[in-house]
């Protein structure tokens, strides 16, 4: 088989990237190990409104729970910050349908789509990368391409294969546990967040309403814990006196929160989403990231097609790193900063800050938010907040 581009992993930034190139005539093949696209789900599933109009995805009813109206967080003491819209902020999707449908938006535009598919390594022809070794149903088949993206996941084969260096520590990574579950007692229209180091450290405790009384209840704490994700999210169950008797689905993961891939073009190659750890650190979420990074990069992929010029490519490194790398750095900071802070602190931050001013910290845009805090009465009186908070200026 021999295609202009291969894209290996049909998530969320694969299928975008898929789309769009076939979308400017040139051929191509998007393949995924799965048996079924968007199986098994490892996400929370809440994203911006924002996305559908900003990335040319339909706004469609198969594929979204329901619609979130902003979210309310929850400090180690029981303080709650609530940011509340009049009209819908978010939506909580059904990926497994979502990724199937992103894929078929690709399939429509031009692409070919092949599911149990599974990318195994790099073919190289006079020391250049020329496609990949695949296995399709089994059976092995060569896929050559003259672009090939990496879009296969945390543990990328394909991005390993081309040497391109993916690796960060074990605490620029989380680890996940996760619920779809029976659950009441929260309001349906919006998101809930729990933090606390005893609740869940370095992350949080979750629940994303899918119906009026079933959720994704889960969490996410550094990876490098000595104890599990599962433990910490039974605990909080438990304290809660939530029955975890009405079960759904159960999912597990591993989320990249820090370890950008600094060089995102290796010759033909390019790595995005996960693969790539374009990941927002502070909350773990990657789809919207993803859409980003697979929008920088096909455009880049197609300039470079259509001038035959590989050396193209290179610019999608530039170009993401100019823009929402540069934000990811920012959020990055926060988490880092937010991984100091006591009970105490998160009790008093939760207190004083409104929505706004979370959301600003949670998206890498708190200049102003931090210079503010800074001449908080009870930030004044505390050394060491002064210093943490210094840090992000």
């Amino acid at each position: 088989m021999k295609y202009d581009v291969v894209v290996v992993g049909a998530g969320i930034a694969g299928p975008i990237v898929a789309r769009n190139v076939a979308k400017a005539g040139f051929s191509v093949l998007l393949i995924d190990k799965k048996p079924a696209i968007g199986t098994p789900k490892q996400c929370a599933e809440g994203i911006s409104i924002k996305v559908f109009e900003k990335y040319d995805i339909p706004y469609d009813r198969r594929f979204i729970n329901r619609e979130i109206y902003g979210a309310k967080l929850y400090s180690p003491s029981g303080y709650e910050l609530e940011l509340r819209y009049k009209e819908a902020s978010g939506v909580i999707l059904e990926r497994k349908v979502f990724d199937k449908m992103l894929a078929y938006y690709a399939a429509r535009a031009g692409a070919d789509v092949l599911a149990r598919t599974e990318a195994l390594d790099v073919i190289r022809k006079d020391g250049k990368i020329a496609g990949i070794k695949a296995k399709h149903e089994d059976e092995p088949v060569e896929i050559y391409a003259d672009v090939i993206v990496a879009a296969d996941g945390v543990e990328s084969t394909i991005a390993r294969k081309a040497g391109i260096n993916t690796y960060a520590p074990p605490h620029e990574f989380d680890s996940s546990y996760e619920y779809e579950m029976l659950i009441e007692g929260y309001d349906p229209d919006l998101i809930h967040l729990w933090f606390g180091n005893e609740i869940a450290p370095r992350g949080y405790v979750w629940v994303f309403p899918k119906d009026e009384d079933r959720a994704n209840v889960g969490i996410g704490i550094a990876s490098d814990n000595p104890k599990t994700a599962k433990y910490y999210l039974d605990k909080w169950l438990r304290e809660n006196n939530i029955p975890a008797k009405k079960l759904l689905e159960i999912n597990v993961g591993v989320v990249p929160v820090g370890g950008f891939v600094k060089e995102l073009v290796k010759d033909n190659v390019l790595v995005v989403g996960d693969a790539a750890r374009q990941v927002n650190p502070m909350h773990g979420g990657g789809m919207a990231e993803a859409m980003e990074a697979g929008t920088i990069a096909s455009k880049w992929i197609v300039k470079a097609l259509e001038e035959e010029n590989s050396e193209l490519l290179k610019n999608y490194t530039t170009e993401w790193w100019e823009t929402d790398g540069e934000r990811l750095q920012k959020v990055l900071k926060v988490r880092r900063v937010t991984e100091k802070l006591t009970d105490e602190d998160l009790d008093l931050f939760i207190q004083i800050l409104s929505g706004t001013d979370a959301e600003k910290i949670a998206g890498g845009d708190y200049g102003e938010v931090i210079k503010a805090l800074l001449k908080h009465p009870k930030v004044i009186l505390s050394p060491r907040r002064i210093k943490l908070l210094k840090e992000l200026l």
